[in-house]
């Protein structure tokens, strides 16, 4: 199963397909998918962060700032 992140009018959310998401299976659900993601953890960073981040244009964005967070987070403490 890979993660993807759908857009919906309540924003972006991060959930799990067996198959490629499809406008045929997810139009009632959300308006646009961006994925696969490599990690749930670049899916979850995207799904909290990438709404309107002109950082977040594709995944490998989303991959690399949720390792730079945890990175940022690690040395903090």
């Amino acid at each position: 199963m890979a993660w993807y992140v759908g857009r919906s009018p309540h924003g972006l959310i991060a959930f799990m397909s067996d198959a490629l998401p499809t406008h045929k299976t997810y139009r009632k659900l959300y308006s646009s998918v961006i994925g696969p993601f490599k990690t749930k953890r670049g899916a979850l960073w995207a799904e909290k962060y990438g709404n309107r981040n002109p950082h977040f244009q594709t995944v490998n964005d989303a991959e690399r700032l949720a390792r730079l967070e945890i990175n940022i987070s690690r040395k903090e403490t």
